[in-house]
């Protein structure tokens, strides 16, 4: 097999971007290649053009080499929907819940899945470039592992750990990862790789050599920081509250639109908002208290995995209130998928949280009931007078519908969401990543938060803006890696011989197997 498994020392490494990064270079080589990720754990996902679910990094990750997503890139989907149980996602659809501990049982079969999957892509592609989930060295959970050391095992796949200098410590982390494992596992570590470093790599040179002479293995590469890097961020977390989000251009007119979008605890798809961040003169910010929306021009609900437990939230941290005010106020508010459905007269639910029915903040004349069966489509319509596309990844649907015109018209004669004055909302993730939408849409915005100076770019592309984001991860892998190493780790696996780290071979390592 000529595949490579991106490992990481922590989460938010930078698994994902380098995975994508590798994958672009490849690409533009003429390879063909495709990503893979046997288990991820996130509430960021996609539909794929045959109707499943996957990670939506898996899905940037097959934009860098060229192709479209596929259940097949990213067979096993964790969606947290609390802080003990997931929904379980296999080859694109929903497969019940699980706990931590009830999931533990399950991988055995999972392994099989994951492994049939990317023989599959194996057998297809020249390269299949593999992104483990957390860290290798997690050894409490390596008996059961399906997705770092134990799917390397399962197919003898070289192993390229990645440790992020931004955190600190990162020659401990490398050491310690390797340091962690058992002879078998070390054997598949042929390299490190260091991410996010600023200043002098010449600085770095002693500490690389000693990293090689006490473990055997070289650092295949030190990535710089690129302050332009930002788009489709894995993990919500990275995101700062109260920071603004990528790196928004001086205004084309004489006003900013500043946009204020509450980070819930259970947030899905936070990348929907990217698309405005990227306009110049918008300034995104994610808030978690009340205040941050008192000089918002337009507020932004997103999308949750957990509806009813984060409208809790919202009102239990006075933010609900602060959205009511704002529209209240005339000024716009917009909710994408769980955000819509918070903001409609009432929510019941028997399939997530089990409350029956809720009050929403009633801003939206509609209903919502949740099926136990998800929606999953990739729809086109037209919206504010402009031709749409998005996805769908739901289990409320609305039953109701009083007193606000639609937002989306379908083919079909079919309406989707809804707008009531200052106030839209719709179940489409993806719709501000549609340019002409979006400039429609933030000239809506800012003529109700009275914005006259504020003027929308044009010839803003998003996928363009998107595509140039994985050239630049592509350069930054073509440039400060060693590429001839990493061809190497492709067409030949680890090299043979590898020193095993004494602590590697301690009984008490071995018995946690």
């Amino acid at each position: 097999m000529h595949g490579l498994l991106i490992a990481g020392t922590t989460s938010d490494a930078g698994k994902s971007v380098v995975t994508a990064g590798i994958c672009r270079w490849l690409a533009r080589q003429g390879a063909r290649v495709a990503p893979f990720k046997a288990q991820n754990m996130s509430n960021n996902s996609v539909v794929t053009p045959d109707g499943g679910e996957i990670g939506r990094a898996q899905a940037l990750q097959a934009a860098a080499c060229g192709l479209e997503p596929s259940v097949r890139f990213n067979p096993v989907l964790l969606k947290p929907g609390s802080d003990r149980r997931s929904q379980v996602v296999v080859l694109g659809s929903v497969d019940g819940e699980v706990t931590a501990l009830s999931y533990r049982d399950r991988k055995a079969a999972l392994l099989e899945t994951v492994v049939s999957a990317l023989e599959g892509l194996a057998a297809e592609f020249d390269h299949v470039i593999c992104e483990g989930a957390g860290s290798p060295a997690e050894i409490n959970l390596r008996g059961s592992d399906i997705a770092n050391m134990g799917l390397a095992r399962a197919v003898d796949l070289p192993v390229l750990v990645v440790g992020d200098i931004d955190r600190g410590g990162v020659f401990a982390q490398l050491y310690g990862t390797l340091a962690l494992l058992d002879a078998a596992d070390q054997a598949l570590i042929g390299g490190f790789l260091i991410n996010k470093f600023r200043g002098d790599p010449a600085l770095l040179e002693p500490g690389l050599e000693q990293l090689r002479a006490l473990t055997g293995r070289p650092v295949h590469g030190v990535l710089p920081w690129a302050e332009e890097l930002w788009i489709d961020a894995e993990d919500s977390l990275s995101y700062v509250a109260d920071g603004v989000i990528g790196r928004p251009a001086p205004p084309v007119g004489e006003q900013w639109l500043r946009v204020a979008v509450p980070r819930l605890p259970r947030i899905s798809n936070a990348t929907d908002v990217e698309a405005l961040a990227a306009e110049p003169g918008v300034a995104v910010r994610f808030v978690t208290e009340p205040s941050r929306l008192s000089d918002a021009d337009l507020v932004v609900l997103p999308g949750s995995k957990s509806t009813v437990a984060d409208l809790a939230w919202l009102r239990r941290t006075g933010l609900a209130d602060a959205v009511l005010a704002h529209a209240r106020a005339g000024l716009p508010v917009a909710g994408i998928c769980g955000g819509f459905q918070m903001l409609t007269t009432g929510i019941t639910d028997h399939v997530e949280s089990g409350d029956g029915r809720v009050d929403g903040l009633g801003l939206l004349d509609l209903e919502i009931e949740f099926a136990a069966a998800k929606t999953l489509a990739r729809p086109r319509g037209t919206a504010f007078g402009e031709p749409v596309g998005g996805y769908e990844i739901h289990h409320g649907t609305v039953v109701g519908r009083e007193e606000q015109a639609p937002l989306v018209e379908l083919p079909d004669g079919e309406v989707e969401g809804g707008v009531r004055g200052p106030v839209l909302g719709t179940h489409w993730h993806g719709l501000f990543e549609n340019d002409a939408f979006r400039r429609e849409f933030l000239r809506w915005a800012a003529r109700r938060a009275g914005r006259d100076g504020f003027t929308p770019a044009e010839g803003t592309s998003f996928a363009a803006i998107r595509a140039g984001q994985l050239d630049l991860l592509g350069d930054l892998v073509e440039r400060h890696a060693d590429t001839g190493a990493l061809l190497r780790l492709l067409d030949g696996g680890a090299p043979a011989g590898l020193p095993v780290l004494p602590a590697g071979t301690a009984p008490g390592a071995v018995a946690a197997r």
